[in-house]
């Protein structure tokens, strides 16, 4: 659309107006649906729940080095991403993946 030099300051304004209706929807959207960090930082306590795992359990796989884990001091600390990340590795194939895979050589059992 063109505009001639008498209607911009009409054109500006009402563009102003649009935009300002954008920010106030985006700022209302953000305030009824705020977002975590991704990478959210969690206690043993919070990282055992969010595994469905014991604190106990979570200590030993600590100790035994198993899973994530960062220590600061005497506490420990876990990251929701690592996490994630831990108990997606440890998918197992399903029986058709890993018979597509070998191309139907092995036969299914």
């Amino acid at each position: 659309m063109k505009y001639t030099f008498e209607e911009l300051p009409q054109a500006i304004s009402t563009l102003h107006e649009k935009v300002d209706c954008i920010k106030d929807l985006l700022l209302e959207n953000r305030s009824q649906n705020p977002q975590r960090p991704r990478d959210d930082l969690l206690t043993i306590r919070q990282a055992a729940e969010f595994l469905s795992l014991s604190v106990p359990t979570l200590y030993t796989k600590v100790s035994r080095k198993e899973i994530p884990v960062n220590k600061r001091g005497k506490r420990l600390y876990f990251s929701m991403v690592e996490l994630s990340e831990w108990v997606r590795s440890g998918r197992k194939q399903t029986a058709e993946e890993i018979n597509s895979l070998t191309n139907g050589i092995i036969p299914p059992t």
